[in-house]
This record gives C-alpha cells, sequence and structure tokens, in this order.
C-alpha cells in the first residue's frame, strides 16, 4: 500500500474529506459512490462499480427487483 503522507481528521459528523489530487487519480466525482469495507484493522474505501450477483461481470447489466444480472447470465438461465 502507498503512503501519500496526507492526514486528515474525522469531523464531530464522522466525515473526512478527500484531497482532490486522490479523488482526480482514482477518478471519483461528486455524487460518486464509494464502497466501505474492512480489512483487518484497515478501513479500504473504493469506487463503486455495479456488478453481476452470478458473475461479478460489470457489462452489459440489467437490474431484476433490485439485482444486477449480464445480459449473459441472463442468456445462460434460458438454457434451463
Amino acid at each position: 500500500m502507498k503512503s501519500t503522507g496526507i492526514i486528515r481528521k474525522v469531523d464531530e459528523l464522522g466525515r473526512i474529506v478527500l484531497p482532490i489530487e486522490l479523488r482526480r487519480t482514482l477518478d471519483i466525482a461528486e455524487r460518486d459512490e464509494l464502497e466501505i469495507y474492512m480489512e483487518g484493522d484497515r478501513i479500504i474505501l473504493q469506487k463503486f462499480e455495479p456488478s453481476c450477483v452470478f458473475c461479478s461481470s460489470s457489462r452489459e447489466l440489467v437490474s431484476y427487483r433490485g439485482k444486477n444480472i449480464c445480459q449473459e447470465c441472463i442468456r445462460s438461465m434460458g438454457k434451463y
């Protein structure tokens, strides 16, 4: 993991500000969704990319009952 040397304080509402340099580098814009998860004692922020619930593909997604399914998985389900 690369250290940036940037330190931010958490405000009274639990928020932090991501520096513009990081947002530009990671292509994070206003209103983009970030996924938050933990690995051991680390908090990981990752730009959220919707994916298929079956194969994790992010191409040609269709939303069905609140779940994302790719066209390939839809075609393969038609075989059963």
